[in-house]
């Protein structure tokens, strides 16, 4: 038998690394979903983390304004429950200022609220339908309201923390973590604004 020739086994390479290409390529439905999420995102306060959160679910999003607010407040709650177990983690350390324990108590209570208010907000959203409907603004409005709670409880927590008492590493923790939380939120509700105002 003879042995395969140089060009031969360059060829075979060529064709199997033009399959792969081919192969992990986006599917046009997908590069479409991606463009709606891209362009979506520049309506809200931080679109690259909005992409960044977002592009991810493309394929379920694909190009529905509704699916879009829903997933962007689905990724904030998450976020949020995410957080409110860290903080409640944090309040059982040992050897933390009374004021900065406090502080912390308190921003789980206010994480624990925002956490509420968010899951109301993914199922009253989850009442609505795309073409908007009976009761459509009656639903969007208790959603629009109920994020904005969220994210107020957010920014209480942070506030929280405020003056130079507080400075170490649990504050720097907290507030990481809180900030991007309010940050996705932000942007979850700018989503549910441009989907109640187009319907």
């Amino acid at each position: 038998m003879e042995r395969p020739t140089l060009s031969w086994l360059l060829l075979f390479s060529a064709i199997l690394q033009m399959t792969i290409i081919a192969e992990s390529s986006p599917t046009p439905s997908y590069s479409k979903a991606t463009d709606f999420i891209r362009a979506s995102c520049r309506a809200t306060r931080y679109p690259s983390l909005c992409f960044h959160c977002l592009s991810a679910y493309a394929d379920q999003i694909q190009r529905s304004e509704r699916q879009l607010a829903l997933t962007a407040l689905a990724v904030s709650l998450a976020k949020a429950r995410s957080t409110a177990l860290f903080a409640s983690k944090l309040s059982k350390l040992q050897g933390v200022k009374h004021r900065v324990f406090e502080a912390v108590k308190d921003c789980i209570e206010n994480m624990g609220d925002s956490v509420d208010e968010l899951s109301r907000s993914v199922r009253e959203l989850g009442h609505t339908n795309q073409n908007g409907g009976q009761g459509f603004m009656w639903h969007m409005s208790n959603v629009q309201t109920w994020v904005s709670a969220a994210l107020t409880d957010e920014q209480t927590c942070v506030d929280g923390f405020g003056g130079h008492v507080m400075d170490g590493s649990v504050k720097a923790a907290i507030n990481q973590r809180v900030m991007n939380v309010a940050q996705v939120t932000s942007n979850a509700l700018a989503l549910v604004n441009r989907f109640a105002s187009r319907h």
